[in-house]
């Protein structure tokens, strides 16, 4: 396939004009910056569509070869169809804000920007948050993470065998822990002003 070096300098200096105007805070610059875009498009697939040739009808006669690719021709069609849906959507846009404010360039949005201004640091969504974020102590698993509880069992040796559990500085029977932890539990006796002694 031969490269046609004026359709490729024509579609180039039409992508680099309408990228240009499409970057303007002038609606009807934006306009005409996407009508270009459009264009330059549709010569692109017309570049790539290969040779011109005859025209895709069947005929026993004719080669396969020889006929001209319908596929770029459907898509450049469809193209012209949604550029102008576009250069409608833009006029109907560009029309509304001349009878509003008499000016087709975009304002700057106040809410854009405070947004803009805002630090990308948040206190409290990016603060580093702590491995252990509970009140509780780590009762189900071991410090270790290999053992099934903190707590030492009869196979810990004599410190264990008694069935005591480490509460705070006291050491009190596994039973009595346990009761504790069931409703309506009666083995702590209250002190006089009504705490535990």
């Amino acid at each position: 396939m031969s490269v046609n070096l004026t359709l490729l300098t024509v579609m180039g200096a039409l992508y680099a004009c309408g990228i240009y105007l499409i970057l303007e805070r002038s609606l009807t610059r934006v306009l005409l910056g996407l009508m270009l875009l459009a264009n330059a498009t549709n010569l692109l697939i017309l570049a790539t569509g290969g040779y011109a040739g005859l025209a895709p009808l069947y005929n026993k006669d004719t080669g396969a070869h020889e006929y001209a690719d319908p596929l770029p021709q459907a898509l450049i069609l469809t193209s012209i169809v949604i550029s102008f849906a576009v250069t409608a959507f833009m006029l109907g846009i560009i029309y509304r804000t001349w009878v509003l404010a008499r000016q087709d360039e975009i304002q700057d949005d106040v809410e854009d920007l405070r947004v803009a201004e805002t630090p990308r640091f948040d206190a409290e969504d990016d603060a580093p948050i702590p491995a252990e974020t509970s009140e509780f102590p780590l009762t189900m698993l071991g410090g270790d993470g290999s053992t099934v509880s903190n707590h030492p069992t009869a196979a810990d040796g004599p410190e264990g065998a008694g069935g005591s559990v480490t509460a705070g500085a006291k050491k009190i029977p596994a039973a009595d822990a346990a009761a504790e932890e069931q409703p309506g539990s009666r083995n702590v006796t209250p002190g006089p002003d009504g705490g535990v002694k």
